[in-house]
């Protein structure tokens, strides 16, 4: 290893060892791995990968995909984390933009790449090296890449230490009192920074993860729960609005200890739905706040206090702190007085890449994040978010840019066009009525989300300022 402190670091996070023969993972095909066994399937991978490099891997919730990103962190190799259904087109785009030394992916997605070489596999994985002639300079603190944007295939990443991940788990584990006795089951992308916390913040205890394709509609998903007797699970708005429509509160779940909830803000009603439900059944509902930019928590509302509170994210994980500013930067201390919401602790990520020249920046943060969020606290301290600075939405927890919708659609239809909206719907305003099917079916296919989420709306006119800006604010007018 060329870096032995780095090392030390990354082991600290991922002592395999530790919990032997605890169970590590458990997959709903079936197959289990122990933390021994881990340890050896880790290093068994990482034995046929030439020292540091950087290697994209196509994720899903199954054994082989976590093998890989839990390899890469133990060996000081930087994962780039993408959804393995992400569009062939855009995925080129990005190998093209980062050139990746190999790639981790699902065996059958083999044949789908060219200019590439086997070289090994395990549990349905399949690595494979390419073959570009450039491979960029790596910052020896940079651990992982995760995307910001969802599924569009947009080429800018976060840019993640040693120290955000293991802080940011660590401090996860403390105020959710996690131990080896947890099983969380998986219900949100390993891609996605929420879902990575999960499998962080479980492994750095020594639990169990199960991991399972299914989806929270499917029958299947609930019979592993049960026979598996998952302790926990994550979810986005979206995911509380399909358990509250399947009468979740009427199943009989009882080993469920805890449910999480962050990638938004819940509305009001189903917050304290929950945490109702939740104080009644002796459980825990723990609603939290976060963003790529922080590797992944930075607020939680403490169980106790969820129904009290409802509508707050809580307050400042352990090891963080949050403040507001006005427009000119100043701290507000007032209660009930709106600014911008400001964190500062070491899970605060280094800052962005946009393209393999980037991969060698160091930290341009230094542990503080002007989040863009809007927020308040109350005379208890508790933090409340009111809006956004910036346009993008969280769509089921999936953070999408509304410019970047904006260029995409222009780009591919020469329309006028503008996205707008709220958390889980965007409106996608044209003026041309023949293109309306076509625009919802592209958005659909290049964001991967449900069409649920997405309205379009014919207005005669896209209304503009005089320099030719457009004014969102007026196509509030109508869907409030």
């Amino acid at each position: 290893m060329k870096n032995e402190e780095q090392r030390e670091k990354v082991d600290r996070l991922w002592n395999l060892e530790k919990y032997g023969n605890n169970t590590a993972i458990v997959e709903e095909s079936g197959i289990e791995l122990t933390y021994e066994q881990l340890s050896i399937a880790c290093g068994n991978l990482a034995d046929t990968i030439n020292g540091r490099c950087l290697i994209f891997i196509l994720c899903e919730n199954t054994i082989g995909s976590a093998l890989g990103y839990i390899t890469a962190l133990n060996n000081y190799i930087v994962p780039v984390m993408l959804n393995r259904h992400l569009e062939h087109e855009l995925l080129d785009n990005l190998l093209r933009t980062y050139c990746p030394s190999y790639l981790w992916m699902p065996k059958e997605q083999e044949e789908e790449f060219k200019n590439v070489f086997y070289v090994y596999e395990a549990f349905g994985y399949v690595l494979l090296k390419t073959k570009y002639e450039r491979e960029y300079g790596l910052y020896k603190d940079l651990a992982l890449l995760l995307t910001t944007s969802g599924s569009t295939g947009s080429p800018k990443f976060v840019r993640q230490s040693y120290e955000n991940i293991f802080d940011n788990a660590r401090s996860i584990a403390e105020y959710l009192e996690l131990d080896a006795s947890e099983r969380p089951i998986t219900t949100l992308p390993m891609n996605y920074t929420y879902g990575l916390s999960i499998i962080n913040s479980h492994l750095l205890v020594g639990a169990s993860l199960l991991l399972t394709e299914k989806s929270l509609m499917q029958k299947e998903f609930w019979h592993f729960f049960k026979k598996q007797e998952a302790t926990s699970f994550g979810g986005v708005p979206y995911t509380f609005e399909m358990l509250d429509r399947l009468r979740f509160m009427r199943m009989e779940l009882p080993s469920l200890r805890t449910m999480t909830q962050a990638g938004g803000k819940l509305t009001p009603e189903l917050h304290e739905k929950f945490a109702a439900y939740a104080a009644e059944t002796n459980r825990k509902f723990v609603v939290m706040y976060g963003q790529c930019e922080a590797t992944a928590r930075m607020g939680y509302l403490p169980a106790e206090k969820a129904v009290e509170k409802k509508g707050s994210m809580g307050i400042a994980i352990p090891g963080g702190k949050f403040s507001l500013i006005d427009v000119e930067g100043k701290e507000i201390r007032a209660p009930y007085t709106t600014g911008e919401l400001v964190y500062e602790g070491r899970n605060v990520t280094m800052g962005y890449a946009e393209c393999g020249d980037d991969l060698i920046k160091g930290d341009e943060r230094n542990g503080i994040l002007v989040t863009g969020d809007m927020a308040q606290f109350d005379e208890d301290g508790y933090y409340f978010i009111v809006g956004r600075k910036k346009r993008f939405l969280k769509i089921y927890g999936n953070r999408v840019n509304l410019d970047e919708m904006d260029r995409m659609i222009k780009g591919k239809f020469e329309l006028d066009t503008a996205c707008t909206g709220v958390d889980d719907h965007m409106y996608i305003f044209l003026t041309n009525h023949a293109y309306k099917d076509q625009v919802k079916e592209y958005v659909v296919e290049k964001t991967k989300l449900n069409p649920a989420a997405f309205q379009i709306i014919i207005i005669e006119e896209i209304p503009k300022n005089d320099s030719g800006k457009t004014l969102y604010k007026e196509l509030t007018k109508y869907y409030e």
